[in-house]
C-alpha cells in the first residue's frame, strides 16, 4: 500500500505532460492543413436534404418563408408550401399558374411539338345519339356541317367500327355504351369544363331530316339575333309537336306564340315562350354550363327539361327562340324504344315511354321541392 501511494504523483504528472503535447501537436496539424468547402465535397442530394429537414426540425423554421422563396430553391428537393383558395377545388396547393381548369375535345398526336398539333380548331360542337340502322342518316346530316364543327357519336347499340365506311368517320369522336340515352351521355361526357372551346353545342337526335338546313347559316341567325338556347324549326306537318316549334315561313327567327286556351298563364312562359324541344337542341357556352347542372344524374330521358331551360338565360322570352329559315324535319323513329326490355306481356317500347313520363312527373317534383327549400331559407315561402 505505500508503494503505491508513492506512485500516484508520478502517474499525474505524465497524463500533464501528455495531454500538453497533444494539444500542441494537433494546433500545428491544424493550421498546416487548408480550410475545406461543403460545397466542394460531392454529397448526395438525398442526403443534403435530409440534412435540411433535421435542421429545420432543430430550429423550428428555415431562414426563407415559402411565399419569398426564390426560383433557385424551389427544384426537385425542396417544395414551397401554398394554400389557394380561389383555386378550383381538390387544386388548392397548386401554383395558379400550372392549373389547367378546363380540357377540350380536339384530338391530338402521339408526336412531335404540342404546339404544332392543331392545325384547326373547330368552334362548334355537334352530338348525335345513335344507332347503325341510322347511318345513312348521320351521314347525310353531318354533310350539312363545314369544318367548324367537331362531330362527337354516342353509339347505343356497340357498334362503332362499321362507321367508317364514312371518311369523316375517322376524325370524330365515338363513345360507344349499350342502351343509354342522349342525356346520360351529356352528363357525363360533356362536363362545361371539358365542353368549354366550343361556343355552341348542339346535342340533337339520331331522326332529323335536314335537306333545308345549314349548320354555318344556322350559327349565323343564333349570333344575330342573340339566341342563347335554339333549335330549328319543325316542319308542321311532320308528327306531333308544339305550337311553339312549328317552323314559320314568314321570318328568320320566332321567340312566342299562342297555344291552345288555357295552356300559357304568362306569354313569356312555355309553352307559349322561351321554350324549344329536347329532340334537337342547341346551346350557347354560357347556357349550357346552366343546362349541364340542371340534368339530373339518374333521370335519363330528359323529359320535362325543355320547360325549365328557360331558368338558364334571362331574360328567357328574349334569348331562347326558334330558327324558322332552317329547318328539319322529325322523323318520329323509335329507335330507343327497341332497346327497352319487355315487361308483363308489354311491348319493349312501352316500358320505355312508361318511365318517360315517370321521369317527367319526379323532374317537376324535384324542382318543385327544390325551389320551396330554397325559398324558406329566407322566409319567402
Amino acid at each position: 500500500m505505500g508503494n503505491l501511494h508513492r506512485r500516484k504523483p508520478n502517474d499525474r504528472a505524465r497524463q500533464i505532460v501528455t495531454t500538453i503535447i497533444g494539444i500542441v501537436i494537433g494546433f500545428f496539424i491544424g493550421i498546416s492543413i487548408p480550410s475545406a468547402s461543403l460545397n466542394k465535397i460531392n454529397i448526395p442530394s438525398n442526403i443534403i436534404t435530409s440534412l435540411d429537414v433535421a435542421i429545420t426540425d432543430i430550429h423550428g423554421s428555415t431562414s426563407t418563408s415559402p411565399k419569398t422563396e426564390s426560383l433557385e430553391n424551389v427544384g426537385s428537393t425542396t417544395v414551397p408550401k401554398i394554400h389557394v383558395p380561389t383555386n378550383p377545388r381538390g387544386a388548392e396547393s397548386l401554383p395558379p399558374g400550372i392549373v389547367v381548369p378546363e380540357s377540350d375535345l380536339y384530338l391530338r398526336r402521339l408526336w412531335g411539338d404540342p404546339n404544332e398539333d392543331l392545325q384547326k380548331k373547330p368552334k362548334y360542337l355537334v352530338t348525335f345519339t345513335v344507332g347503325i340502322d341510322q347511318r345513312n342518316n348521320i351521314n347525310a346530316a353531318i354533310k350539312k356541317f363545314s369544318e367548324d364543327f367537331m362531330i362527337m357519336l354516342f353509339h347505343y347499340d356497340g357498334h362503332t367500327s362499321e362507321w367508317d365506311q364514312f371518311e369523316w368517320s375517322k376524325r370524330a369522336i365515338h363513345i360507344s355504351v349499350r342502351k343509354q340515352t342522349k342525356w346520360w351521355y351529356a352528363k357525363r361526357f360533356l362536363h362545361p369544363n371539358v365542353v368549354s372551346a366550343f361556343e355552341y353545342i348542339f346535342i340533337w337526335d339520331e331522326d332529323l331530316g335536314v335537306e333545308h338546313f345549314n349548320g354555318d347559316k344556322y350559327i349565323e341567325l343564333v349570333k344575330k339575333h342573340g339566341l342563347e338556347i335554339s333549335q330549328p324549326g319543325l316542319e308542321p306537318n311532320n308528327g306531333l309537336t308544339w305550337e311553339m316549334t312549328k317552323r314559320r315561313g314568314d321570318r328568320e327567327v320566332h321567340m312566342d306564340t299562342e297555344e291552345k286556351p288555357g295552356w300559357c298563364n304568362d306569354p313569356h312562359l312555355p309553352p307559349c315562350a322561351a321554350f324549344v324541344e329536347i329532340m334537337a337542341p342547341v346551346f350557347s357556352r354560357e347556357a349550357w354550363r346552366c343546362v349541364w347542372h340542371l340534368i339530373q344524374n339518374d333521370l335519363v330521358h330528359g323529359w320535362g327539361l325543355d320547360f325549365a331551360l328557360r331558368r338558364c338565360v334571362e331574360p328567357a322570352h328574349e334569348k331562347i327562340g326558334v330558327v324558322d329559315s332552317q329547318w328539319i324535319v322529325h322523323q318520329v323513329i323509335p329507335s330507343l324504344g327497341s332497346q327497352g326490355q319487355s315487361e308483363d306481356g308489354k311491348a319493349p317500347w312501352e316500358g320505355v315511354r312508361a318511365r318517360c313520363k315517370n321521369e317527367w312527373a319526379q323532374f317537376q317534383s324535384r324542382l318543385t321541392n327544390a325551389d320551396k327549400a330554397y325559398l324558406a331559407q329566407y322566409g319567402k315561402e
